[in-house]
């Protein structure tokens, strides 16, 4: 098919290969543009936008896309379809119209639980059990279209946002690959109205964790956020960053260090196995341990 990619972020690199890997023809690739970022605040291309260049591709990063000159632009690659996946602007309607088989965006949750931002995040935050990727017909409102095809996997015990997203991310490629080759046979199925839930972007606010809380709302936490914004904790003054964690036995005062990185809750308690100091790179635990005098309880 003659495809317009649509794509930002890195979850979103392996369904630009994949589409090309597949034979597609890749009329466009559109994608945010340039930000500034590093130390000397110079304008970086993002990840998809990389990607593309690599591969040879016509690369357009509007600002918007509500003005009718853009959206001329975009009808005029006479694409096929277009695939959306993670790309940040909002599809005007003469835009998702445009291609033959409308827009499809490939969406990293169980439809209709985590419409929204930041659904990988809140999956594990909330504790659900598994997750997956939606191939999902694009409408107007926010991740309300009707679903083509889905994928579930479970979420593991000790996983985090960074590990699930890349695992997310080669299913939605596979997946979409899959949807394209039968495109014409797929039959959409509307959204139930029960169990919506939104997935609200994560606010650096909510990433302080709370030690009163029980131990199964802080792991989740500490995994959630993992590898951004990063849950943390003051620890002798510094504020740490907690990237892995995993429950464990122990009862103690909220915060109380009860052996090694294993810090009392509300309720249970937690072992932490991956924390970065201000400054420093990310560490394993015993590493961690070796460069940093923990005192008898953190904040």
């Amino acid at each position: 098919m003659r495809v317009v990619f649509m794509g930002t972020p890195e979850f979103s690199v392996p369904v630009l290969d994949a589409l090309v890997a597949a034979g597609h023809e890749i009329a466009c690739v559109y994608c945010q543009p340039p930000r500034p970022a590093g130390r000397g605040k110079k304008d970086r291309p993002t990840p998809v936008h990389a990607r593309a260049e690599e591969l040879g591709l016509m690369v357009r990063h509007p600002e918007k896309l509500r003005d009718a000159g853009t959206q001329a632009e975009f009808a005029a690659l006479n694409a096929d379809v277009a695939v959306v996946v993670a790309y940040g602007l909002i599809l005007p309607q003469p835009v998702l119209d445009a291609p033959r088989f409308g827009c499809l965006n490939i969406h990293a949750s169980l439809l209709p639980r985590w419409r929204g931002a930041a659904p990988i995040h809140r999956a594990i935050m909330a504790g659900d059990a598994e997750t997956g990727v939606c191939i999902m017909q694009m409408e107007a409102g926010l991740d309300t279209g009707p679903v083509l095809m889905r994928q579930t996997t479970p979420i593991g015990a000790e996983e985090t946002t960074a590990q699930l997203h890349d695992r997310l991310s080669d299913m939605g490629a596979a997946l979409i690959v899959e949807a394209l080759e039968n495109l014409p046979n797929l039959t959409p199925a509307p959204q139930p109205e029960q169990g919506v839930t939104y997935a609200t972007k994560i606010d650096k606010a909510e990433a302080r964790i709370d030690w009163t809380a029980p131990a199964a709302e802080v792991d989740r936490k500490i995994r959630g956020l993992s590898p951004f914004p990063g849950a943390w904790c003051e620890i002798a003054g510094e504020r740490v960053k907690l990237l892995r964690s995993r429950l464990t036995a122990g009862t103690g005062a909220p915060g109380q260090v009860l052996s090694g990185l294993t810090i009392a809750c509300g309720i249970g308690a937690v072992e932490v196995l991956e924390a970065q100091r201000p400054g420093k790179r990310a560490m394993l635990a015993d590493e961690f341990l070796r460069g940093f005098d923990l005192p008898d309880r953190v904040d």
